[in-house]
């Protein structure tokens, strides 16, 4: 904070702003997309055990409905990214998950297979365009203090999302033979909310200034933070335009951040989407198999509450090395002994639920904070898109390979995909702990 000419007044930047109840409402606000992901994904792994004999689905077809959303997420992130970074934030982050409330209801009358993924890859679509969107405009009004929190509370909310499709689906498998309709239509419940919750959210002030709209910037800081704040602007796009961008060091930054991204999802991924198979392999049946997929969930959101709360105190770089390191043993443990006794094959499941909190809550953290206003949304969006290749391909295989090895070699090439994860954070993982945005995107020779 600096004194101001006057004498009488502070004057302070955006990254050093207090904490306002206007903060706390665009965290709630932009969460609704990770919620929405955590959601959909997971109402799949519950709606096929019914969809699957009454359809007659193959393996292939299996694998394709369980990544319909991933591969959905790969078009719309990418686009979106480029649609927020050259038209704004606010428009988009107000209108974008409109599609979910439409595509989820059309699904409830759905009666053929290749309609179903259609709508499902739609629906994802319209969930990965937000990720650029709703994380880029959260990062640019949030204070460095409590940036990394904020930004992992999102991926908190994926599991908050994950644990609610559970819950849900195991009330409404109970309905009748065709509960697995509205289990797929109930997404259309909490977009439709958090499309309303939305309207009226500002512009943001480092966008408005980095297009050179200086006095709507001033105007949008005024509001919010009244007429003593000031945005500093990061280091920007280097000479050159998009040529000099990446000569300058920021596609290796996507190649980290794809890379340590992908390792963590693709076993998120297969577990999420085949859950209750994967447990009923190791001996849990039934509905017993469903609420131990809804319990590693809620453990699953309590490793990255603990994350969230340990982001500032370990660093990013220690908490991903740690993250990945742990969980990769607990999958090794799986894949070794899938022959062990329920409770132990329980608390492995937890161990490994714990522990990969903090390689998921850092997936939206680094991206958002390694690149400049110009270019924040097209780098998440490219980011985001890049490894859902890679979960997208990991949930595919996961049905054959299920069906031709067995849980155990399922579960050992998980982990190998954990070690994977390792390695890059070991070599590349930065630490962007307590800096401003100006100083963590700013490429130093």
């Amino acid at each position: 904070m600096d004194q101001s000419p006057l004498g009488h007044a502070t004057v302070f930047r955006v990254d050093d702003a207090p904490l306002l109840p206007f903060h706390k409402r665009l965290v709630l606000y932009s969460a609704g997309g990770p919620f929405l992901d955590g959601y959909v994904l997971s109402m799949i792994g519950l709606a096929m055990v019914h969809i699957t004999p009454q359809w007659g689905l193959t393996s292939a077809q299996q694998g394709l409905l369980a990544a319909s959303a991933s591969i959905g997420i790969f078009v719309g992130a990418f686009l979106g990214g480029g649609l927020t970074d050259r038209f704004g934030r606010r428009t988009l982050y107000a209108c974008d998950l409109v599609g979910v409330v439409v595509f989820s209801v059309a699904q409830f009358w759905v009666d053929d297979f290749l309609w179903l993924f259609l709508f499902r890859v739609l629906i994802g679509m319209a969930i990965g365009a937000d990720y650029p969107i709703a994380t880029s405009l959260l990062t640019e009004f949030a204070p460095r203090k409590y940036r990394g929190p904020f930004i992992g509370a999102l991926t908190v909310m994926w599991f908050v999302g994950a644990a609610a499709a559970y819950l849900v689906g195991d009330v409404l498998t109970r309905v009748s033979d065709e509960g697995w309709r509205w289990m797929l239509a109930s997404a259309a419940v909490p977009a439709a909310l958090t499309v309303l919750a939305r309207i009226g959210t500002p512009e943001s002030p480092r966008w408005l200034a980095s297009k050179g709209r200086i006095d709507e910037a001033n105007a949008v800081i005024t509001k919010i933070f009244g007429r003593h704040g000031v945005v500093e602007i990061e280091s920007g796009l280097p000479a050159g335009g998009a040529g000099g961008l990446w000569k300058s060091g920021y596609l290796g930054r996507i190649v980290f951040v794809t890379a340590f991204w992908t390792a963590a999802i693709v076993p998120l991924f297969a577990v999420y989407a085949f859950g209750p198979k994967i447990l009923a392999g190791l001996g849990l049946d039934g509905r017993m198999a469903n609420l131990g997929s809804a319990f590693i969930t809620i453990l699953l959101l309590v490793g990255c509450v603990i994350a969230m709360a340990a982001i500032d105190r370990l660093g990013r770089r220690t908490l991903l090395i740690q993250s990945f390191a742990w969980s990769g043993a607990t999958l090794l443990f799986l894949g070794l002994f899938p022959d062990s006794s329920v409770a132990v094959i329980l608390c492995l499941f937890a161990t490994y639920a714990i522990f990969t909190g903090g390689a998921q809550v850092l997936q939206l953290v680094y991206p958002n904070e390694l690149f400049p206003t110009e270019i924040r949304g097209s780098a998440v969006g490219l980011a985001s898109s890049l490894s859902r290749i890679g979960g997208a391909v990991g949930t595919y295989l996961v049905p054959f390979s299920l069906d031709r090895w067995g849980v155990g070699p399922t579960m050992l090439g998980a982990a190998a995909v954990t070690l994977i994860g390792l390695v890059v954070s070991v070599v590349f993982a930065p630490e962007t702990r307590g800096k401003s945005l100006a100083d963590t995107t700013r490429i130093r020779s």
